[in-house]
């Protein structure tokens, strides 16, 4: 089959596992490979040739693809940058114009125990990895970006992933690459003022043998707790801990997000009390910038939710039961979180509809007013109108006491429509705070 008939098959190249090369059902990956292929950007492996099947797909019919051959192709793996921070920048990153300087931790595990070497620099980190140990790598602050790509490169971090962890703001992700698995999220808080929302991007890389994490500046020993455990835990840790630290840390980040997400739920109980009490344009204000907020968060929800489910579906043969029981636990988590930040926004649309109820409260009340001034004043215009008239012929205009009894008149009719307005309840207060 020639490359131009193998361009016209909306097809998937099959391999073994994740080492494919080709999508399931992606004809613009597929067709794009094959457009390498013919510009010479790309060649076959040695001793592998295209096949094709009765179901139209391409089959690798002499050997199975390997992971170095799968990292040959392009379009395999993307960074998704996003035009500006779910939040402000944190009060440390403004000390240093929004960069903090870049250390390197490690924390070795062998087979005499947990090593912690501290302030690593990018040829000790080579010969570290070297031993073959499994490690977990912390690097926090991303100013000297020449030097965290060489601690990347020593770490043998391939070049389409490192976009992911070297550029910020990126996206929320969860991806796979081959075996390995890539992890993107904001960890999200309100500083002193809790209209202001907080960012900090924390990015891991998790293979075989290695757990990477990437933070924006140092926050001094952030995971005091996982490091003691990992020293202590008995049986001794082995690379297969890697991935309950990777949980771990995870769910530590979502774990942060319940309390933001209360904090907002009190602050717009208090907003709807004051705007039924006292409707001001500046609580409304307020209300936008929780909404905004809100949003802010969810647009890191709902990715992750969506891309977790979607990497079980993938991976599940390819995982072990513990694995997929802890994914579908953060799969929960965050379903819990997006169904509360989903309650929080119809809260305040609720607020809003709030204040636009006690503005049109108070409004009524005004015309209220004025409409019982009204009333009560119709019938003394009336009888002013009449003896103001001043015609020859009106003998109360003669009258020694006209002028008293008019006042008199004008007393009673007032008081009499005063009664009824009141037994009507007219004069009760509409927009009387609640107890």
């Amino acid at each position: 089959m020639s490359i131009q008939s193998v361009a016209a098959v909306p097809s998937t190249w099959l391999g073994n596992g994740r080492n494919r090369w080709f999508a399931a059902g992606s004809a613009r990956r597929a067709a794009s490979n094959v457009r390498f292929l013919q510009q010479g950007l790309l060649s076959l492996p040695s001793g592998v040739k295209l096949g094709f099947n009765h179901h139209h797909r391409f089959v690798d019919v002499k050997k199975v693809i390997t992971k170095k051959e799968h990292a040959a192709f392009p379009v395999t793996f993307s960074s998704r940058r996003l035009e500006t921070r779910p939040g402000n920048l944190p009060a440390a990153l403004y000390v240093y114009g929004g960069r903090a300087p870049t250390l390197c931790s490690v924390l070795e595990i062998s087979p005499e125990g947990v090593l912690f070497h501290d302030r690593v620099r990018a040829i000790d980190l080579a010969a570290i990895r070297a031993g073959g140990n499994p490690l977990w790598v912390r690097v926090m602050g991303l100013s000297d970006l020449s030097e965290f790509k060489k601690l990347l490169n020593a770490l043998q971090v391939p070049e389409c992933i490192q976009p992911v962890l070297l550029e910020t703001p990126q996206a929320p992700q969860l991806q796979n690459y081959l075996d390995d698995v890539v992890l993107c999220i904001h960890r999200l808080y309100f500083s002193k003022d809790p209209s202001h929302l907080i960012s900090e991007q924390v990015s891991f890389y998790l293979t075989s043998d290695l757990l990477l994490s990437v933070e924006e500046f140092d926050k001094h020993d952030p995971y005091a707790k996982l490091t003691f455990w990992l020293q202590n835990k008995t049986p001794a840790a082995n690379a297969e801990d890697l991935d309950d630290l990777l949980h771990a840390l995870f769910e530590e980040i979502l774990h942060q997000y319940f309390p933001l997400l209360e904090l907002m739920s009190d602050r717009l109980d208090d907003l709807e009390e004051s705007v039924l009490r006292s409707p001001k344009p500046k609580l409304l204000s307020k209300a936008f910038q929780l909404h905004s907020n809100l949003r802010r968060v969810r647009r890191q929800l709902w990715p992750l939710l969506s891309q977790i489910r979607l990497f079980l579906r993938q991976n599940q043969s390819d995982l072990s039961s513990e694995s997929i029981e802890r994914y579908q636990d953060i799969e929960q988590h965050l379903n819990q979180l997006f169904e509360v930040s989903e309650w929080l926004r119809h809260q305040c649309d609720a607020v809003n509809q709030a204040y636009m109820a006690s503005v049109s409260n108070r409004m009524n009340q005004v015309m209220k007013t004025l409409t019982i001034i009204s009333v009560i004043f119709a019938p003394l215009t009336f009888l002013a109108g009449i003896y103001g008239m001043n015609f020859v012929n009106m003998p109360e205009l003669k009258w020694h006491y006209g002028y008293l009894f008019s006042l008199c008149l004008m007393g009673i009719i007032a008081g009499l429509m005063t009664y009824w307005l009141s037994r009507r309840g007219w004069f009760d207060d509409w927009t009387t705070s609640r107890t």
